[in-house]
């Protein structure tokens, strides 16, 4: 029953990924209008399961230990109940957040459901020196790379134009936009699968490749159902964008997952794009600093959250 749940908990924290993180490769498109909602959603879906496929043919050397991360033993790390909490803390956190609006970081929930899971299980014993690369890091260094290189990238791109006076077509120009948020698309699908898998790891009536398709279904799933209000916030509520702005803000995005992937920088997809929207909209002086706040706000308050549900959680699982 426990690995039931836990297998049910699991593909529960796959859709509210889905709901969430989905979106944030495509809002440029639809942002800038290149694109309908739907369409974008759609691109963001496929692409994402694209991801999700390769990384089952890599599934070796992708999948991450996010059951215990360095913060607890890893005795408790593998027990079925640790893993139960620390999904539905995180699930019900990044949930909360997409009925909300609010773009979050499914790893800073993962982290801080680990947090709180941990702190029942043996107290102030936790390694809270781990944070720091989990999560304190990718917090402040992710909008402060992205921000600037938003901000440069679109400025650089019509000082050229101006003084060279390039023949660009709109077509290439949103031919370009669209590999581009495939391109970030196809790679959260391909790192944020087997990192969510890693909590089902210790079930052993799954094949490795078989559980991380079922969570990239769950995850598009909750791409398709869910992720509207998500899509408004980051495509039109942080900034109003024209074609070569989302166009600026989408190669950030791309260009800072794939060296942090490469280079194992620690930066947030979800900060990294948020943050390279904003850059943008500095520009063009169309930001709105109450929503880029509330967003900064929501980021802070992930980890506590995911830490206090995970706590109750894990506490009541054991009693």
């Amino acid at each position: 029953m426990l690995l039931i749940s836990l297998f049910i908990a699991t593909l529960f924290l796959g859709y509210s990924n889905g709901a969430n993180d989905n979106f944030k490769g495509v809002a440029t498109l639809f942002g800038s209008r290149t694109s309908s909602y739907q369409t974008a959603i759609l691109w963001a879906t496929f692409t994402t399961l694209a991801g999700a496929a390769t990384a089952t043919l890599l599934a070796s050397t992708l999948i991450k230990n996010f059951s215990g991360k360095g913060l607890v033993p890893d005795a408790i790390a593998n027990a079925p109940e640790f893993h139960i909490a620390v999904a539905i803390a995180a699930g019900l956190t990044v949930l909360i957040a997409t009925l909300m609006g609010f773009p979050i970081s499914t790893s800073h929930s993962l982290t801080g459901a680990l947090v709180g899971a941990g702190l029942v299980a043996i107290g102030l014993k936790v390694n809270f020196a781990a944070l720091g690369t989990s999560f304190i890091l990718p917090l402040l260094l992710s909008p402060i790379i992205a921000i600037p290189l938003g901000a440069g990238i679109y400025s650089l791109s019509g000082y050229i134009n101006s003084k060279c006076n390039l023949p660009v077509s709109q077509k290439m120009i949103d031919t370009c936009h669209f590999i581009s948020a495939g391109i970030v698309s196809f790679t959260r699908g391909l790192n944020d699968t087997p990192k969510i898998f890693s909590l089902i790891l210790i079930i052993e009536y799954f094949s490795i490749q078989g559980g991380m398709i079922t969570i990239a279904i769950a995850m598009a799933l909750g791409g398709l159902l869910n992720s509207q209000k998500v899509a408004l916030t980051m495509s039109e509520k942080i900034t109003l964008m024209n074609h070569p702005q989302g166009l600026s803000a989408n190669i950030v995005t791309g260009v800072l997952v794939i060296a942090a992937n490469r280079f194992g920088l620690p930066v947030s997809t979800t900060h990294v794009s948020v943050g390279s929207i904003f850059g943008v909209g500095l520009i063009g002086k169309k930001t709105n600093m109450r929503v880029f706040y509330q967003i900064l706000l929501s980021w802070i308050i992930t980890l506590p959250t995911a830490a206090i549900i995970s706590a109750i959680t894990y506490r009541f699982l054991q009693g």
